[in-house]
């Protein structure tokens, strides 16, 4: 049967209580044990290191993974999100935050892009005063911030966006003041048309680390830099608190092993020194922001930032896809199987620790050393082989119409390529069964 066109009760309603090897294929599964498991270790790392904490949304973009990223704690409500469809999506769950007496903040976390600004402004409406903040990175950029005060009526939040090294947006620590930008912000504030909440960076440089260790030193450095960047520019600068929004999943993630170590290194001592105070006699606060490590992904799994297991254990998002042909007889130089899935299920991100573009599971089949992957992939369909170089290569033992599951690179870009989720849970059997339908905010439009 055809999905395109069902609603959300529709499809709940056709599809829950069914095993994954009977759906439409291919599709996109998120194990909610597992992204249960996830979220509520980076919260309690969070809260045993005292540092605050924002949720980036952009990797799932459901309302569903988000209240799973907040718990159920009468703590604050901080969000990053990638697009204003994001938001409008969360409309509804935020609006339960607030009713439980929760503050909530939301990150729009791009430098501030003009048109969107109605759109922001009327979730700010909908959603209260301090609801929605911005990023800035240009002197240009506030005259928008005065159109966003002026649908509202209160100021706009804000945070400067501080390039630490990734080279994607922001200004250089010892630039932040671009042309007169923080003069001109304290103009704004004074006119009630913005309200500085902090600095803010992101880094994905530890996306490319293989150890708890690297990741730690690149969250350091991007402390450092924000630090850098207040201090430098203190005299033009609100006298009041204010955030170092720093982190991305890698940093985040190695977080942990500061809450699990028994014997502290000079590099992490001072890492938590920097958490506790990053700049004596000031009033600043530190808050982490990550989002992937919810659902992770290969491309998470092989930076090591934490001790994790096998993809099965650890990643949330899996597609189901189908083998339509194998080549085990001696047509090619190795045995291969050919997968109705490709770019456009998949993706097509690179993972640094392995030539291939997801790796498939060991879901119904013998678990195989070495792994299977696909190692080829085009737009609509993927070729797979062994992760081997051998003169004596084996069969892929697969057949024709089997359902396999696969894991991979970038869960951000896979899941982009899907309406809604199916959703298992293996804390109740191996993970099969069709226990919810997750729809995602796709696009740009509602």
């Amino acid at each position: 049967m055809a999905t395109g066109h069902l609603s959300e009760e529709d499809l709940k309603a056709l599809y829950i209580g069914k095993d994954i090897a009977n759906l439409p294929r291919p599709c996109a599964v998120l194990d909610a044990a597992i992204l249960r498991r996830n979220c509520d270790k980076m919260r309690r790392a969070m809260k045993a290191l005292n540092v605050g904490f924002r949720a980036h949304v952009k990797t799932h973009k459901t309302w569903q993974v988000t209240q799973l990223q907040m718990g159920e704690e009468n703590t604050d409500v901080n969000l990053v999100a990638s697009t204003v469809n994001e938001i409008e999506h969360l409309v509804v769950l935020l609006k339960d935050f607030k009713a439980k007496g929760r503050r909530i903040n939301v990150l729009y976390g791009i430098p501030l892009v003009p048109s969107q600004v109605p759109r922001l402004a009327q979730l700010a409406c909908e959603l209260g005063e301090g609801s929605i903040s911005v990023m800035i990175d240009h002197p240009d950029q506030l005259s928008y911030l005065e159109r966003f005060s002026a649908i509202t009526h209160f100021p706009a939040c804000v945070f400067l966006k501080v390039d630490t090294g990734y080279h994607r947006a922001g200004l250089p620590p010892i630039a932040l003041n671009k042309n007169g930008l923080l003069e001109k912000l304290a103009d704004a504030e004074k006119l009630g048309f913005a309200r500085l909440l902090g600095v803010y960076s992101h880094s994905s440089l530890s996306y490319s680390g293989t150890t708890p260790q690297q990741a730690m030193a690149h969250l350091t450095s991007e402390i450092i830099g924000c630090r850098d960047a207040v201090q430098h520019h203190q005299h033009l600068l609100p006298h009041r608190k204010l955030v170092l929004s720093v982190g991305a999943t890698p940093q985040a993630a190695a977080m942990q092993n500061l809450v699990q170590e028994r014997k502290p290194t000079p590099e992490t001592k001072a890492l938590k020194d920097l958490l506790r105070c990053p700049l004596p006699s000031t009033d600043l606060e530190i808050e982490l922001h990550a989002g992937n490590y919810a659902v992770l992904d290969m491309q998470q799994l092989e930076t090591n930032a934490d001790a994790r297991g096998n993809p099965e254990e650890e990643i949330a998002i899996s597609v189901i896809a189908e083998v339509c042909s194998l080549y085990n007889d001696g047509e090619r130089s190795r045995p291969e199987a050919l997968l109705a899935a490709g770019t456009l299920a998949l993706g097509r991100e690179p993972c640094h620790s392995y030539s291939g573009w997801g790796v498939v599971g060991n879901w119904r089949r013998a678990t195989a050393t070495p792994r299977l992957i696909v190692g080829r992939i085009s737009q609509e369909h993927s070729i797979v082989s062994w992760e081997m170089e051998s003169d004596e290569i084996p069969k892929i033992p697969l057949e024709i119409s089997q359902a396999v599951r696969i894991y991979p690179n970038h869960a951000c870009i896979t899941g982009a390529m899907y309406g809604w989720y199916w959703i298992v849970d293996s804390s109740l059997d191996d993970g099969s069964k069709i226990v919810d339908v997750w729809m995602r905010a796709s696009g740009y439009r509602t």
